[in-house]
């Protein structure tokens, strides 16, 4: 089901409910019916533009087919005489002006109905990219956790790999030290503890050393590891940025299109203003500054000029049913 079904429903529901008595407020019944009315005139538009492009792209297909075959013979190895060439060359380019402004115009339709299809589902379009920014965000949350981890277990493992080479090279340094000074001072007792005491240093360097190569295979693992994690990273923050990016294009549609509902309603007040200031026999200086820009796809400014012309549609007892 699609939304604008469902919206449909639950709009001939409500007024189900109002036969049975559970009538919705004025209000919320009134904003129910304009948006339905509002998909419903989006739809419309949509199968207007979309019959204009269609029968745009046919011309255009027509005039490829007749110029397909002069394409052939310019783009081809015969050798044509001069004054034939000539006038190829010319039948090609007659035709491919009309095709490129049949192109043109079904590529400014198709944006037309790009926008408006937009509009129509931007509920729906808007949920999805809410959601997958969610997901996006959980990721590299998840990420960052699992990269604090690896990190915090990376420095660990380095400070443990340089204290135990430390110790290791100190013991045997210690006991270099005791074997030479038990040697100046006639100690052979000493000297005996002593070079029983760098044999053993010397064993545990060459143990603590294979330790420590085999700590550095683990610190590489643990950088490439910590490098696959930062691409994750760096992919997630690329991949919200650019749905967020697509979202807020998106919410400026829709915006426009609120705003331009709005300022016709304020250029339907202002005809209204205009016709009384009129009656009255007053000026219309204020509103003469009057400067409201279109959004969106039209160029276009409401000025005075505008509230004139509205102001004809009003007659006294319009203006007096407020």
């Amino acid at each position: 089901m699609n939304e604008f079904q469902a919206s449909t429903e639950q709009h001939v529901l409500l007024a189900g409910r109002e036969n049975n008595g559970l009538a919705l407020p004025v209000s919320d019944s009134t904003a129910a019916t304009g948006h339905c009315d509002k998909k419903q005139r989006l739809i419309d538009e949509i199968n207007q533009l979309t019959a204009q492009r269609d029968k745009h792209l046919s011309d255009a297909e027509q005039h490829y087919a007749k110029m397909a075959p002069l394409e052939a013979i310019l783009e081809g190895d015969e050798v044509i005489e001069e004054d034939r060439l000539t006038a190829i060359r010319n039948e090609h380019s007659s035709l491919k002006v009309p095709y490129d402004a049949s192109n043109h115009r079904a590529w400014l339709l198709n944006a037309k109905i790009t926008r408006r299809e937009k509009l129509l589902n931007h509920e729906t379009l808007m949920a999805g990219y809410t959601e997958s920014m969610a997901n996006w965000k959980a990721d590299e949350q998840e990420l960052n956790e699992k990269r604090d981890s690896l990190s915090t277990r990376l420095v660990q493992i380095q400070q443990q790999a340089e204290e135990d080479m430390a110790k290791a090279r100190q013991a045997e340094t210690d006991a270099a030290t005791a074997y030479a000074q038990a040697v100046a001072w006639g100690d052979i007792e000493g000297e005996k503890n002593a070079n029983a005491d760098a044999q053993k240093a010397a064993k545990n360097l060459t143990t603590a050393t294979e330790h420590n190569r085999r700590q550095h295979l683990i610190i590489t693992a643990l950088e490439q590891e910590l490098a696959i994690v930062d691409q994750h990273i760096a992919e997630a923050q690329r991949e919200y940025s650019s749905i967020q990016k697509t979202a807020m294009f998106l919410a400026r549609t829709v915006l426009e299109e609120q705003w331009n509902e709005q300022a016709q309603a304020l250029m339907e007040l202002g005809g209204k203003l205009w016709n009384v200031q009129g009656v009255l026999g007053g000026e219309h200086l204020s509103l003469m500054k009057l400067v409201l820009p279109q959004e969106g796809e039209d160029f276009h400014s409401w000025t005075w000029r505008e509230l004139l012309d509205r102001s004809g549609k009003y007659s006294v007892q319009d203006i007096l049913s407020l």
